[in-house]
This record gives C-alpha cells, sequence and structure tokens, in this order.
C-alpha cells in the first residue's frame, strides 16, 4: 500500500480528535486496538462514541444472508457511515458493491475496494463528470451506474459530449417524492430518448421506496407494492422495445426501513437477465429509535425476528445534578443524532461500585443543547451521581456518524478492539 493509500485507509488520529486522550501520542487507527483502552476503567474522555463489534459483525452478516435468500445483491449505501473500514467490511461480508449520494463518497468507495458503486442521485455537474471519468480511467475494472430522471438531464448530460456513454439506471418516483420519474409514461418517454442519446447507455430501473414508510403495515404493503409494480411495467416495455443497452438488467431499491417489501420483486419478467440490488445503509450499526420500531413491522411480515441490533452508542459522563430529577450530560448536538428524536439513556455505569446495568425506563432525554443533554428522571426513578457514565442510543445513526473522525470499536465488556474513521 503506498503512503496516501495508506493515510486515507488508515489515517492517524491523536490529541484535537474528539474521544482521544489529550495525553496520549497520536497512532494509526489500526494501532488503537493493541493500546489495552477500556471504556469504562476511563482511558477515553467523554462524550465517545462506540460501535460494538460482535453486533456489527452480526448485522453485516445478516443482512448479505437475507439478500442472499431473496436472489439479490447487497450494495449497501455508504453515506450512513462514510468509513473506509466498515466499507471494507462489507465488501469482505459479500457485499457486491457499494451505494453512494455523489462523487466525493464515490471516491471514498472506490478508494475502499469497491468496484461496482451506483450513485443513487442524478449526476450532471461538469466536474462530477469528469471526475468520474478520471476514476474509470484510473481503474479500468470499476463500473458506475447512476441516475436518470428527465430529459433536461439527459440533455445536459449530452452538451458534455463525453467520449464514452454513461451507464444509467432509470429512477420511477412517486407524486409528493423525491426524484424520479412520476408516470410510467414519463419514464418511458425518458427511456426511449436515452435509447437514441450517444451520451447515455440505459442498463435498468432504480426506485426509494422508503419515503413511505409509515408503521402501517397494510398501507405500507400497498404503496411499495405499487411503486414496484410500476417498476415491472416499464421494464417490462423497455424490454419489449429493446431499449435497454447491456447484457444484464439492474433493478434495485430498498431502503433501512421497508426492504424487505421489495427485496423480492425485483425480479420483473422481462427476457434479459436481471441483477437485484438491494441498498440498505443503516442496518451495519442500526440504532435504538427508528430503525428499531420500523424492525417491528419486518419481523411481523417476516415471521421471525429480525436479526439486526443496534451497536452504535455514545457515551457520556454525569457533570452535574443541579436540581432533583434532573441530570447533566457531556454530550450535546455536537455530538449525537437529533434530527428525527433526541437518544434514550440504554446503559449505566455507576462510578461507586463500578456495575454496569441497563437504563431506567424512567430516564429521558427532552433537550440538549450544544455540549450538554438533559437527563430528566421520573419522581422516584433511580438517581445518577455526578461521574457516572451514561450511553444513549441513538435514532437515525447516519448524523451520529458525521459527528465524529473516529469511533472506537469495543467487545462486549467495552474493552477497545479497533478504531473505525470516517470522511465527512
Amino acid at each position: 500500500m503506498n503512503e496516501l493509500l495508506r493515510d486515507f485507509l488508515d489515517p492517524w488520529i491523536g490529541p484535537g480528535d474528539k474521544g482521544f486522550p489529550v495525553a496520549a501520542a497520536r497512532v494509526r487507527s489500526s494501532q488503537v486496538g493493541a493500546l489495552g483502552w477500556n471504556v469504562l476503567r476511563g482511558d477515553l474522555p467523554f462524550p465517545l462514541a462506540v460501535i460494538r463489534e460482535e453486533r456489527l459483525r452480526g448485522n453485516l452478516a445478516w443482512l448479505q444472508d437475507f439478500s442472499r435468500g431473496q436472489r439479490a445483491e447487497l450494495a449497501p449505501h455508504g453515506k450512513t457511515t462514510m468509513s473506509p473500514q466498515i466499507f471494507r467490511r462489507q465488501l469482505d461480508a459479500g457485499a457486491w458493491g457499494m451505494t453512494v449520494a455523489n462523487m466525493a463518497q464515490l471516491t471514498v468507495a472506490v478508494a475502499s475496494g469497491a468496484r461496482n458503486a451506483i450513485i443513487a442521485n442524478q449526476v450532471l455537474d461538469a466536474r462530477d463528470l469528469e471526475g468520474l471519468a478520471a476514476l474509470r480511467l484510473a481503474n479500468p475494472e470499476l463500473r458506475v451506474w447512476f441516475l436518470l430522471d428527465s430529459l433536461s438531464q439527459l440533455a445536459m448530460l449530452e452538451a458534455r459530449a463525453p467520449s464514452e456513454p454513461h451507464t444509467v439506471l432509470l429512477e420511477m418516483g412517486f407524486a409528493g417524492g423525491r426524484t424520479g420519474c412520476r408516470s410510467v409514461e414519463d419514464a418511458v418517454a425518458l427511456a426511449r430518448a436515452a435509447r437514441k442519446s450517444p451520451a447515455v447507455r440505459l442498463a435498468g430501473i432504480e426506485c426509494y421506496e422508503g419515503l413511505f414508510a409509515t408503521g402501517d403495515d397494510p398501507t405500507d404493503r400497498g404503496l411499495v407494492g405499487a411503486l414496484m409494480q410500476r417498476v415491472h411495467l416499464v421494464a417490462t416495455i423497455c424490454d419489449d422495445e429493446g431499449l435497454f443497452e447491456c447484457d444484464e438488467v439492474i433493478v434495485s431499491a430498498g431502503g433501512s426501513a421497508l426492504f424487505d417489501l421489495v427485496a423480492g420483486k425485483m425480479h420483473p419478467a422481462i427476457r434479459r437477465p436481471v441483477r437485484a440490488v438491494l441498498r440498505s445503509g443503516c442496518y451495519a450499526t442500526h440504532d435504538h429509535g427508528t430503525y428499531e420500531r420500523s424492525m417491528v413491522g419486518v419481523s411481523r411480515r417476516l415471521g421471525c425476528d429480525v436479526g439486526l441490533r443496534a451497536a452504535l452508542e455514545v457515551w457520556t459522563r454525569v457533570q452535574s445534578t443541579p436540581e432533583p430529577g434532573l441530570a447533566i450530560l457531556t454530550a450535546g448536538k455536537r455530538d449525537v443524532s437529533y434530527d428525527i428524536e433526541m437518544p434514550r439513556p440504554v446503559r449505566w455505569h455507576r462510578a461507586a461500585d463500578a456495575s454496569l446495568v441497563d437504563a431506567p425506563t424512567e430516564w429521558s432525554i427532552p433537550k440538549m443543547n450544544d455540549q450538554h443533554a438533559y437527563l430528566v428522571l421520573a419522581a422516584g426513578a433511580p438517581v445518577p451521581a455526578v461521574g457516572d457514565r451514561i450511553a444513549l442510543g441513538i435514532s437515525h445513526p447516519c448524523t451520529t456518524f458525521d459527528k465524529w473522525r473516529w469511533l472506537a470499536l469495543v467487545d462486549e465488556r467495552y474493552n477497545v478492539t479497533g478504531a473505525v474513521t470516517t470522511c465527512f
């Protein structure tokens, strides 16, 4: 590995990086596991983001096995973690490729070893297109697909006159949703225009069903079913008219909330071979909120428990108990997700006797400042002491990862076994 690539995949971390001891010498991320640190012994400063290694490993294996059982490939969405080390682990676990949202993320995925990549977004900026061409030139084995959803975007791609056509997936959307063709008629018209264009080569169809998630099974089934029915219809028309320019048609869907509803519905009955690609991302660390609740519905639909467990925690200390029923913690909006809901206490390590227990259900965090969380204690609830350590479970892991340059990997006794870094 050359030095530039090593600095990217195995960077230095040290004093000044949040969660790293100020008095310790800087080290490569791969060396952290050999330092003998333990979170509960107080070897690292708080707040501290950790990933429970056993749960991470189990999550990666479970969704990989699930995808295989649905005759689908897995291309995890990298935007969740933006961690080269986690990307590498997903690929090593059997992922076919990676999904990204933009060219910067694609660069990280390629450096991490991905050779199949879906940019689950429209690409049209001249600098992005130049960057994509450069990546392909530097990595001849790299295959990249991005999304096409309008004649306007197609015209912009044509104006750039690429030396070779871009490989695109036709995106299907829905009224009130995000991007994507709103009707079968619009999608087919765009596919016909793409077939005539020297700028693109149509290689499949993509959609994103996650915005439908309501938590109500009949509603979710109906909305997702209707979307996938339109995907099948457009795929059939494109196949019948010879609009696909590929040996293998990609059909891709799958967020992190309703992946079970699309996983088995990505094989339209067309003449060309189909590669179904699931794009879930948050499964890697799961969470203690949004996705934990959504898995209740998935488990019910599958008729078995989903093997995903929350692996991401942010550890804090009680720094003050200024009044009855209130404790102030050393973590806030700069450290923990709050875009969907507040974190919740999940673990309690008492300073007095070094015992580790589940946090009382009577504890809650109704608000946070930049650097502080307000732990409210219901009447009669156990009271933590100043110096106690509290682990916060988060909802929506994506926006916790982007608050940390590195996160500690820990075993079930909170010994630090390694580290991952992020590239936001």
